[in-house]
């Protein structure tokens, strides 16, 4: 059991924590920083297994300089463990907007997608789960924007190259 803590504590320090820290220190602004982990959340949660990247990609080439790339990419990886879960509430909000049958999840459902055995009812409800994520975007990320921005202003402040490291940072920094 505390092999298997420090086994998580390791990898999360080394595919999150780091990362982060190394973003925050190469002045990265704050409202930049926040808006790109918003969109990189809200894209990472897109419906469709597997294309998260993708839309990740298309978004910081048309968006340059607005958004951070790394920070992007980052929220997306954070996201993946949430993608799979918000793909029944997508699913129900566009069933509800598009006023259309309710889908049943059942492991045959699952079980046609993955060989490609789908009915047209599967493909009905794989739109209306792209509806209902294309519907919620907006609140999602203006709502991760809102929440994120406080949190980047006081992280940047902490980890900036320009403030000299406190006692707590310098002892992580040697231990690392």
């Amino acid at each position: 059991m505390a092999t298997s803590k420090v086994r998580l504590k390791s990898w999360f320090d080394k595919k999150i924590s780091e990362p982060v820290i190394k973003i925050l220190r190469r002045g990265a602004e704050p409202k930049q920083l926040a808006f790109s982990a918003a969109l990189g959340i809200t894209m990472g949660v897109f419906p469709i297994c597997g294309v998260t990247v993708l839309l990740c990609g298309l978004a910081i080439a048309s968006l340059g300089s607005l958004c951070h790339a790394p920070t992007v990419m980052l929220a997306n990886f954070i996201a993946t463990p949430i993608e799979l879960s918000l793909v029944v509430a997508f699913l129900r909000l566009g069933e509800k907007i598009t006023g259309g049958p309710h889908f049943p999840l059942t492991s045959d459902a699952l079980k046609k997608v993955l060989t490609g055995q789908a009915s047209r009812d599967v493909f009905l409800s794989i739109g209306n789960a792209l509806l209902g994520w294309l519907v919620a975007t907006p609140f999602v990320i203006v709502g991760l924007y809102i929440i994120f921005l406080p949190c980047f202003k006081i992280l940047v402040r902490k980890f900036s190259s320009d403030s000299p490291p406190t006692a707590k940072t310098a002892t992580k920094e040697r231990v690392a």
